[in-house]
């Protein structure tokens, strides 16, 4: 599954932020940006202070703090795996090396706490697909089916 995001620009950035006219606006905005880009870009920050009198430190807060949102242009293909107690008794700190390790500069991989998939431990998404009982090399397959289905999607 591959979301197609907007490019980048100062002017498409004002308008997303224009939308965002409810109470927390700074997250708000910070969502829609990433939501319309894929990520926030940095030059993001000084567009959202100005919008909402606020300083830059402040919004600049806002979009570290929270790990959902990101500065960097996300890659192909996402793989989060599960850290949880149950899938790291059944080799999900393994899988989470392996995959960092071996996955490549296509893949964003992140690890992720429960699930909610315990009994099928280790469990993974990749590209939006829930995977348990994953191997390294399982993983491994997932991601270059995700990868070529990305690939498909742009010669189409």
């Amino acid at each position: 599954m591959t979301i197609a995001h907007q490019t980048w620009s100062a002017d498409a950035a004002r308008a997303v932020i224009a939308t965002c006219n409810e109470p927390g606006p700074v997250l708000i905005s910070l969502q829609a940006l990433q939501h319309a880009f894929g990520y926030v870009h940095p030059d993001a920050t000084q567009l959202v202070a100005d919008a909402f009198n606020v300083s830059r430190a402040d919004v600049y807060g806002v979009l570290t703090y929270y790990s959902d949102l990101r500065t960097t242009p996300p890659s192909e293909v996402e793989v989060r795996v599960c850290m949880g107690e149950a899938c790291q008794a059944v080799g999900a700190r393994e899988l989470m090396a392996a995959a960092q390790q071996h996955l490549g500069p296509r893949c964003d991989v992140q690890a992720v706490f429960c699930m909610g998939n315990c009994a099928l431990g280790p469990t993974a998404v990749v590209a939006g697909r829930l995977h348990g009982r994953v191997s390294a090399v399982g993983l491994a397959n997932s991601v270059a089916r995700a990868l070529g289905s990305t690939e498909a999607g742009e010669r189409q």
